[in-house]
């Protein structure tokens, strides 16, 4: 059974920072390129990052590169969305995504919000 646990979203202030983790289980974590997505009611999912199992090479929305870091710890099957300089158009439900290497299939996670002030 596929599960995703994700945490860390919440409020914080424009220029702030915020991490957030998404915990897996239920799938062979290594084979799975791990992605963040966002959306704000009404609008399209955005991509945000997305990590490379092994080699761990990420890629980033033009929107967040350089202020977004995304990691992994494939011993832990969990990936981080590190964020920092935080805008209040940061603003959206953020979903954690795992796709299939060779299958690209995907499972979601619930989201996590969050809310940047200004």
């Amino acid at each position: 059974q596929v599960q995703f646990v994700e945490s860390g979203g919440g409020l914080v202030q424009s220029g702030g920072s915020l991490t957030l983790s998404c915990r897996t289980s239920g799938f062979t974590f290594t084979n799975y390129v791990m992605k963040w997505y966002r959306q704000t009611p009404g609008a399209e999912r955005e991509f945000v990052a997305s990590i490379e199992p092994y080699t761990t090479a990420t890629n980033y929305g033009a929107s967040v590169k350089g202020r977004f870091t995304i990691s992994r710890r494939n011993a832990e099957n969990t990936v981080y969305l590190h964020m920092n300089s935080l805008k209040v158009d940061d603003t959206a439900m953020y979903y954690c995504n795992a796709q299939n290497r060779y299958t690209r299939r995907e499972h979601w996670g619930q989201g996590t919000q969050v809310t940047v002030s200004s």
